[in-house]
């Protein structure tokens, strides 16, 4: 029977298979032995696995510090190699992603963990299990003063729903390395797992570059802005009333397009190699200084967007590689051009509050 420990350093519920004396976490690495006290949970009651419920934690006393620190991160990338859904910048984006947290807005790079195929470690492929592991490292332990980043590149997608929480009948799904056998992840998960048990005090962004994302985080309230930047906040609550914000906390999510929309992998924007339009435009509008609110911030990107659509290739500045990306993007050009059809895609904003975008300063 599979014994339950918790791992020494970032408390996450580990199985240790039978005889062994210690394992190492899938999240944080760390190797916790089996008569550590940090660890020591009761033992299971003498009743079949399907029917033991580990014990809750103590209550007593501080939540556990965050394993990394104040400030920490999720990122994927997956560009589905080698499949009939292979994409060309995911991998890319990731990258970008990782060193604009690190130099611009000052995140350790041990509390980022990166998901894409490129990694060694068979714990950072990502697989629906190491996606939904490492979600739930972002948000456990957090506490006031947190900033939370999730990041994703890759394929989304959308699929009825029959609870009646979606506005337009659809739930939004990220689609996993292995999704074709595992199944998709869907937005009513993600909402549970680092939406809802967000406290007071903490933030957290999500940048969603997929396919049909606009409220893949099932947040409250989209903000439904113009070619002209007037904007007014559309309440996407469930007619259940069932609440899918947080627990008090901030959560902000920046997705690559609306829920009935497509977004780019193309080498329109870089010039250079293969990206994701809408993390190419949210890093250049950052390295341009044209996100210090959201609503300039997405403004911005949504403008980029366009031009790239009307020109094929000139985005904020003229189309100019930023410092960031031009250290990056390197090499030859991969397989470029635009894959649904095009750069229609907008920009979306959805959040647990409604604020004004123009006054609320922009910061990870």
């Amino acid at each position: 029977m599979m014994m339950l420990v918790n791992c020494s350093n970032c408390h996450t519920p580990l199985q240790l298979p039978p005889g062994a004396k210690s394992i190492r976490c899938a999240i944080c690495q760390a190797i916790t032995h089996l008569g550590d006290p940090r660890t020591a949970v009761a033992p299971p009651p003498p009743l079949s696995s399907s029917s033991y419920v580990p014990p809750p934690q103590p209550s007593h006393g501080p939540p556990p510090p965050a394993a990394h620190g104040r400030k920490k991160a999720v990122i994927v990338g997956i560009s589905y190699k080698f499949s009939r859904h292979e994409l060309k910048g995911c991998i890319n984006d990731a990258k970008c992603m990782k060193y604009l947290l690190i130099n611009k807005f000052r995140f350790p790079e041990s509390s980022i963990i990166m998901l894409t195929e490129e990694e060694t470690d068979p714990y950072k492929i990502p697989t629906k299990h190491n996606m939904r592991m490492a979600l739930f490292w972002l948000v456990n332990g957090c506490q006031p003063g947190d900033s939370l980043v999730f990041h994703y590149s890759g394929h989304g997608s959308r699929q009825r729903n029959y609870n009646g929480d979606e506005v337009d009948g659809y739930d939004e799904t990220l689609c996993p390395l292995d999704f074709e056998t595992q199944g998709m992840i869907v937005d009513d998960e993600i909402n549970a797992t680092i939406v809802k048990p967000l406290p007071l005090g903490v933030k957290l962004h999500a940048i969603i570059d997929a396919c049909h994302s606009g409220t893949v985080l099932d947040l409250p309230y989209l903000c439904r802005m113009s070619r002209s930047g007037q904007y007014v906040w559309e309440d996407h609550r469930p007619r259940s009333g069932i609440w899918k914000g947080s627990n008090g906390g901030e959560v902000i999510s920046i997705s690559g397009c609306d829920d009935d929309q497509t977004s780019a992998d193309t080498s329109a924007l870089s010039k250079i190699t293969s990206t994701g339009a809408m993390t190419f435009c949210f890093i250049q509008a950052i390295e341009h200084g044209n996100a210090s609110t959201y609503g300039s911030l997405l403004g911005s990107m949504r403008n980029a967007i366009r031009s790239a659509k009307s020109d094929m290739g000139l985005g904020i500045g003229g189309g100019a590689v930023t410092s960031l990306l031009g250290m990056l993007l390197t090499g030859g050009s991969l397989a470029g051009g635009l894959s649904g059809g095009g750069l229609s895609q907008e920009p979306q904003l959805t959040a647990c509050q409604t604020f004004d975008v123009y006054a609320k300063p922009f910061s990870l």
